[in-house]
Order: C-alpha cells, then sequence, then structure tokens
C-alpha cells in the first residue's frame, strides 16, 4: 500500500508537504500541489479516510435527513430528488461525500451525525414523526441547510411559496373565475410549503374581495387517494366551484380521478392549477409551477460550505418557481383577458 511517506521519497517534498498537496490543504503553488497530485496517482495512491479525518479534524462527510413516511414519492419526488441530486454534484466537486442519517436501528438523526462524525447536514425531508431529540440537532452547532423546512436557526433553501400561492389564484382570477377552491396537502407541522402557498392564495382573493373560507379543504395524505376524497367532499357542499389550486400536482391528480369517475371535464367543468411540475403533469396537460430545483440545490451546496469554512450564511434564500401554463385552465364565457 503506497503511503505518503512514499509519494515523499518519489517527489522530494516533505511528507507533511505531500499532506497537504492531497488534502488541498496549505497555500502550495499550482505547479507542486500538481506534481504531487499527478506521482501520487502514478504510484496508484489510495487516500487512508481515518488518518485524512486526524489530520483534518474533518471526515469530509455531508449528511442527508431524506425520509418519506408520509409522501409515498421516495426518490421519484419530482422536487426532492433533483434537488438532492444538484447538491450532492456541487458538494462532491468541492471533494466531499454523503450520508443518508437513518432513524433506524435504535438511531436517531443526532446520534447517527455524531457516529459518523459528519461535517454538516442538509435537511431534505425529515420525517413527519421526528424523534423529540430532533430539537436538539437543530438546535447544534453544525452546519446545517434545509430545503424544505423552515427551522429557527437553520439556514434554509426554498421557494418563494407564498408568491406562488397568489400567483396562482391570480392567474384564475384572471381567467374570470370567482368560486376558487384550494385543496391543503397535511399540515404536519414538519413542511411548511401547503400554509405558505394558502397564505399566498388566500392574500390574493382577499386583495380581489373574491376570499371565502368554506373553499378550503385539506387532504388526510399527501397523495392522489386523499385528495379524491377532498375534493369530494368540497364539491358535494359547494357545487359552485369552476377553479381549484392544490398544495401539490399528486393532489391535483387525485382532483382528476375524481372528475373522471364523476363525469366532470377538465377544464370545461372545473379548472385545476397543481404545483411541482410533477413528471406526468405535462401528459395531464396540467397547468402547475414548476420549483426551480437546479438553483435550490446549487445555492443549499453554496450555503453548506460556506458554513463549513466558517462564513456567515442568511437565515433564508427564497428562489422564484414559475408558472407552466399548460390545458387544464378555461377562461369563462364572456370574460376576456387583460
Amino acid at each position: 500500500m503506497v503511503t505518503i511517506y512514499d509519494i515523499a521519497a518519489a517527489t522530494g517534498y516533505s511528507a507533511p508537504t505531500v499532506s497537504k498537496a492531497l488534502n488541498g490543504l496549505g497555500s502550495l503553488s499550482d505547479v507542486t500541489r500538481q506534481k504531487i497530485v499527478d506521482k501520487a496517482k502514478e504510484m496508484g495512491y489510495e487516500p487512508n479516510i481515518s488518518a485524512r479525518t486526524l489530520t483534518t479534524k474533518k471526515s469530509y462527510l455531508i449528511g442527508v435527513i431524506y425520509d418519506d413516511t408520509g409522501m409515498n414519492r421516495g426518490f421519484m419526488h419530482p422536487v426532492f430528488s433533483p434537488i438532492l441530486d444538484r447538491f450532492r454534484a456541487k458538494v462532491e466537486a468541492a471533494g466531499y461525500d454523503i450520508i443518508f442519517l437513518s432513524r433506524h436501528f435504535s438511531m436517531t438523526y443526532f446520534s447517527h451525525a455524531n457516529f459518523r462524525c459528519i461535517d454538516g447536514v442538509i435537511i431534505i425531508n425529515p420525517a413527519t414523526n421526528t424523534p423529540k431529540n430532533f430539537d436538539d440537532f437543530v438546535k447544534t452547532n453544525l452546519p446545517r441547510v434545509s430545503t424544505n423546512s423552515v427551522f429557527e436557526g437553520i439556514c434554509t433553501v426554498i421557494s418563494a411559496n407564498e408568491r406562488g400561492g397568489y400567483e396562482a389564484a391570480e392567474y384564475l382570477i384572471n381567467h374570470g373565475h370567482k368560486k376558487i377552491a384550494y385543496i391543503s396537502a397535511p399540515v404536519d407541522g414538519i413542511s411548511t410549503a401547503s400554509n405558505e402557498r394558502y397564505e399566498g392564495f388566500k392574500a390574493a382573493l382577499q386583495n380581489y374581495g373574491l376570499f371565502d373560507e368554506e373553499l378550503y379543504e385539506v387532504s388526510e395524505n399527501w397523495d392522489k387517494e386523499g385528495a379524491f376524497e377532498a375534493f369530494g367532499r368540497l364539491i358535494k357542499r359547494r357545487k359552485d366551484i369552476t377553479a381549484v389550486f392544490t398544495t401539490t400536482d399528486q393532489l391535483a391528480f387525485g382532483v382528476y380521478d375524481y372528475a373522471k369517475k364523476k363525469g366532470i371535464r377538465i377544464p370545461e367543468d372545473i379548472s385545476v392549477i397543481g404545483f411541482d411540475n410533477d413528471f406526468a403533469a405535462e401528459y395531464a396537460g396540467l397547468t402547475t409551477f414548476c420549483q426551480n430545483t437546479n438553483e435550490i440545490g446549487d445555492i443549499a451546496a453554496q450555503m453548506m460550505l460556506n458554513q463549513i469554512d466558517g462564513k456567515d450564511v442568511p437565515a433564508i434564500i427564497r428562489c422564484q418557481p414559475k408558472l407552466v401554463e399548460r390545458k387544464s385552465v378555461k377562461t369563462l364565457k364572456g370574460f376576456r383577458l387583460f
């Protein structure tokens, strides 16, 4: 097994200099660093992670909290998966690996993070039944970034959900709709998206004098089956609804399923807007909002690296979602767009 002492002997540099070059440390010239790196590669050197950790006091591991106990999408989630992929690419380019923090095997997020001696954590989506000592994890000084939920004291990179909700309502209003419903995902205390999108939606309707609290319904689950039932409750008590906005596209698909079963036409009888630009949204012709997952992932990675380097980061960064117009919204008869 090739060691840094072997590389030192082959290059004429000291072992500490070789160590700095291979670990990206020190103020070595580019020529010196490259010469050492090239020789190490030529000799088949493989880094000793344990020794590297002892030398640098860093594990070069970033923990990932990505649970999906309520959405049932796993790595097929249209937002979380591309955010994680973008984040991973950027931190790997900076020399870090990622490792998933499990709550299983009697280990909490907090204990697993300590066990692995990680350098930072990205919170993609924690479990809805998060253990109590997650509060302790939130308060730790470990570099942390969240990309879905807002936690006090943790840098959060997230979509401008309220703005998206406002634009959804305004878009429907501008197409002549006045009886506009909202189907929310479960308000579980972890994800803030449902409440934020509803607050924006509500603000727009209030500004136009159209807000009706009775047109709000909560799905019991994050899936289309829950939305199927929620839309059924809505339409039975308020048959005057002409449009509905849902927290996610999966909920919108539940509206589609109910409409198909009951002979309700989209958009002729009911207009629908979703959120997330799910994989099937294009094929369903669903008008929806696309979250900027590349921007969220890139910024989240940079905020993580900045914290590891001891730099200050903002509490929250909002990325603008983009409306994707398709064929699920009807302009009501006799109404002209501005």
